[in-house]
């Protein structure tokens, strides 16, 4: 599926806030020090954050442009290298307070890939390891998981 037609099934099946404006867009990259990608810049400039599957109490809760942070400031309420990469933020929550990061650090035919934002085991790399190359693959899954974390095997 295009980008378009991604954020169109946002629209028309979940519970997307209103778009960003492009002042808000520039607001966030200037405080943030990095650009959105083309896919990101997409997203934001449809809805500013969205609920997937249920609006009180979504499977995944893509926050909106004034809520991204480092992930390691999410997690560990700590914006020092010890306490994980820079260039990971948390953009996405899971129904069990684990998170999705963007990983900024790095691009993929000019995406940013997608990590799972393991809270157990963050930073471990082993743990929040790459789970899409871009936020249009994760979207496309997460639109249609049902609700369930596509990246990880199936339990019996």
């Amino acid at each position: 599926m295009s980008m378009t037609e991604l954020l169109a099934e946002v629209s028309r099946l979940h519970f997307p806030n209103p778009p960003a404006a492009p002042a808000q867009i520039e607001a966030f990259e200037q405080r943030v020090g990095w650009r959105l990608d083309p896919d990101l810049r997409a997203f934001y400039l449809h809805c500013d954050g969205a609920n997937l599957f249920d609006s009180l109490n979504p499977e995944f809760a893509f926050y909106p442009l004034a809520m991204i942070r480092r992930a390691r400031v999410v997690l560990l309420k700590d914006d020092t290298d010890k306490s994980g990469p820079a260039s990971w933020y948390a953009t996405c929550e899971l129904v069990d307070s684990n998170y999705i990061f963007v990983d900024v650090g790095q691009q993929v035919d000019g995406r940013y890939p997608i990590r799972d934002g393991y809270r157990e085991a963050f930073p471990n790399p082993e743990y929040c390891s790459q789970i899409a190359d871009s936020f249009s693959e994760f979207l496309a899954g997460a639109l249609r998981s049902e609700g369930r974390w596509f990246w990880l095997p199936e339990v019996d």
